[in-house]
Order: C-alpha cells, then sequence, then structure tokens
C-alpha cells in the first residue's frame, strides 16, 4: 500500500512526498496521468504509452482523476488498458496541483512522469529517457523538446532548441528562471528528488511545474535531448485559457518568480527576478494584444494592468501604451464598421 501521506509541509513550505514503504515492488517507470473533464483525449494518451510496450513489472500506469463532472475516464481506462492501467478517483475536487501530489504519492517507480490526460508521447520517449538515467546517475531529471498541437492533435510547431546537442543543460537553473522552456509532458524526474525536495507547490496555481522544475534544476544536473518525443495539446476551456481572462496567470508568475530567490546566491537574485518579471510582463502584453483582436477589452485591461506590476521598466510601459492605442482603434473600427459599410 502506498501511502497518501500528510498535509506536512517541508521547510520551503510545498508538500513532502513520503518514500515507497519497504515490501512494495518497484518498477523503473511510473507513469501517473492525471485528468480532469478530458476524457475525449484519454484514448489518445493512454494509446501512445501502450504503444511503446512496457510491461507491468517495468512500468506502473495509472489515471489520476480529479473527480471528473462531465465524463468518464475510468469507462476510457477499462477500454483501453484492459486491465493493464490502474484508476484512481478523487473523494473531491482538489485542483490541478492537489491532483499532481496525489499522483507523485501514489507512484512506486524509481522515475515518474506525469503525463497530462490530453496530452501525448511520440514513440522512443521511455526508451530515450530511460537510457539517460540509467546512463547518468548524478542526473536527477531529463526532459526533451515538445511539439505544440491544437485540440485536434495537429502539430501548431515545435518548443525552441536549448542547445544543439543532446546533454546536461549547463546554467539551467538559471536560464529556466528566466523563461519557462519545459512543458510537463515532456519531463521525468527521479522519485529520490522529489522526496527530498517536495511536490509542486499547492500555493501557485498556473507556475506550478515551472517552480518545480526551477527548483530541481537548482539541485540537480537535468539532461536535455532535442528530439520532440512529446505532445503538449493547447485546447480552449483550458486552465491556461481560464487563468488569462482574468489575471491570474500573470499574478501567479509573479508569486512563482519571488520563490527563485531562494534558489540562487543573493548576487544574482535580482537580475533574475527582474530578467523574469519583464520577460513575462511582455507575455502579459501580447495576450493582451490578442483579447483586443478577440473584443475582450475588459479582460485585455487585466493582463495590461499585470503587466505593470510584474514590471516598470521603460519598454514595459511603451508596449503597453501602444496596446492600449492599437486595442482601441480596433474597438473604434468594430463599432464603427456596419456604419461605414452602409455609407458605402
Amino acid at each position: 500500500m502506498i501511502s497518501l501521506g500528510s498535509d506536512r509541509l517541508l521547510n520551503n513550505g510545498v508538500p513532502d512526498i513520503p518514500p515507497v514503504p519497504e515490501g512494495v515492488s518497484r518498477p523503473f517507470w511510473s507513469v501517473m496521468i492525471p485528468t480532469f473533464n478530458c476524457a475525449r483525449f484519454l484514448h489518445t494518451t493512454l494509446e501512445s504509452v501502450l504503444q511503446q510496450n512496457y510491461p507491468p513489472e517495468a512500468m506502473q500506469i495509472e489515471v489520476v482523476d480529479d473527480c471528473s463532472d462531465h465524463d468518464d475516464p475510468e469507462r476510457v481506462v477499462r477500454e483501453v488498458g484492459q486491465g493493464r492501467i490502474g484508476f484512481f478517483r478523487q473523494a473531491r475536487n482538489l485542483g490541478h496541483t492537489g491532483n499532481f501530489l496525489t499522483c507523485l504519492r501514489r507512484s512506486r517507480g524509481e522515475a515518474i512522469h506525469i503525463l497530462h490526460g490530453d496530452d501525448y508521447l511520440r514513440p522512443g520517449f521511455y526508451a530515450r529517457m530511460g537510457q539517460v538515467l540509467h546512463s547518468n546517475p548524478s542526473v536527477g531529471a531529463a526532459f526533451c523538446r515538445h511539439v505544440i498541437a491544437d485540440e485536434n492533435g495537429h502539430c501548431m510547431r515545435i518548443s525552441s532548441l536549448v542547445r544543439e546537442q543532446a546533454g546536461i543543460w549547463a546554467n539551467g537553473a538559471r536560464e529556466l528562471a528566466r523563461k519557462q522552456r519545459i512543458q510537463t509532458p515532456s519531463i521525468v524526474v527521479r522519485r529520490s528528488v522529489y522526496e527530498r525536495l517536495g511536490g509542486f507547490d499547492t500555493r501557485l496555481s498556473w507556475t506550478e511545474d515551472w517552480e518545480m522544475w526551477v527548483r530541481v534544476a537548482a539541485h540537480y544536473p537535468i539532461w536535455y535531448e532535442p528530439e520532440p518525443l512529446a505532445v503538449y495539446r493547447i485546447r480552449e476551456g483550458s486552465n491556461t485559457s481560464r487563468l488569462i481572462l482574468t489575471g491570474e496567470n500573470i499574478r501567479d508568475v509573479r508569486r512563482c518568480i519571488d520563490t527563485f530567490k531562494d534558489y540562487f546566491p543573493p548576487d544574482e537574485r535580482s537580475e533574475i527576478v527582474a530578467a523574469g518579471r519583464q520577460r513575462y510582463g511582455q507575455f502579459a502584453i501580447a495576450s493582451a494584444r490578442q483579447l483586443f483582436i478577440r473584443g475582450q477589452q475588459k479582460e485585455a485591461f487585466l493582463q495590461l494592468r499585470e503587466a505593470l506590476k510584474c514590471s516598470c521598466r521603460l519598454r514595459v510601459i511603451r508596449d503597453v501604451v501602444r496596446a492600449v492605442v492599437v486595442g482601441q482603434i480596433r474597438v473604434g473600427y468594430r463599432k464603427f464598421q456596419p456604419w461605414l459599410v452602409r455609407r458605402s
């Protein structure tokens, strides 16, 4: 029996991950698949894991459902898994970060892969990641380049290269603190790392993965694989889409960046925090531009307000003003377009 732990926090304020008890069988892999109202994508997710042909003694596969109320992921697990895939349903909705915590605590493998229930893998993912971890015992985690796909699974783009060749990412923590480069389905982490550093920070609502990867990279070497072996799906109704509409995504970015100071020497902290804040101020401005295009003025202004809270550097202020001016021109054109058409 795997203990789900308690609500005990480590000294850094994050939940603890208890070790696997003695006597419990330990496969190398634990593939933990968190879901919430995404059963229509789950078939593809599960097939992408099963097709890599790992037996039960080598790979634990388990879906952890956050009390879905619009679909039935357990039915998909039964149909696709045919008894090969475990299923656990939360008694109540915990939110995605709480569900991640359950995934970690229920895992029994030497290495953990958290694979969202709407993402999927390309052939060879586990073979390559496993080879890296077996050959490099000092490496705490390994990640690969990822494909970004739309709701229908069509490739939109491939993430930019971190480095040309596979290998340990030198200065990974510092570069990662300035910009999130890792999507969750593309990274595997040794369970011993989570046991030492703790789980995802449940105080964060959007950036818990980014904070986790910076924390890991600050304490362990991490390996980069340039071949894109994981697929991250972007879809309407996702957690990201909802938080952008309220500005909570950028508020959470600020909370996340403020935790980074604990992972770097005092003489580096100010520059790292300032660089991260400026980058995500620009991200908020870009989001506002798209919201103006869609006619969502209120939501656009929420993003711009958060951009200024991220950074008051001249470039950010200038770009906020430009976004407002262009946005209002678009609003005015949309308002008078019917009149212009009638006049013509």
